[in-house]
């Protein structure tokens, strides 16, 4: 798969992730935001909760639990703490998530899997 495809289907699934959210009670306050360590899919609260949230999609369901590693998580939760007091107050709860997206399946998503 080339780039583009690769980024289009990328921006798909975030699309995806982001209404799964919603459905859910969630407020998506912020889409890709890149900084010098790494970048953030979607940011998104829910009264004091602000997740920062990695969004995977892949084309078999058999190969989601394979789609995050540690080194991915590091940089998502390196541009959390960057991006941190733009989206969060000093009494909100911060965490990392991760959304698993494939093809015919609901999403799936793991919350707080990241501690540092």
């Amino acid at each position: 798969m080339n780039r583009a495809a690769a980024e289009a289907r990328g921006r798909r699934a975030e699309r995806r992730a982001a209404w799964w959210l919603r459905l859910h009670g969630w407020r998506i306050v912020g889409e890709r935001l890149r900084v010098p360590v790494g970048e953030v899919d979607l940011i998104a609260r829910r009264g004091r909760t602000v997740a920062f949230i990695e969004v995977k999609w892949r084309d078999r369901a058999a190969d989601l639990d394979l789609a995050i590693d540690q080194y991915r998580l590091r940089r998502v939760a390196a541009a959390a703490e960057m991006l941190a007091s733009r989206f969060a107050g000093p009494r909100d709860d911060i965490r990392i998530d991760v959304m698993l997206l494939a093809p015919r399946r609901l999403p799936r998503h793991l919350v707080h899997v990241w501690q540092p």
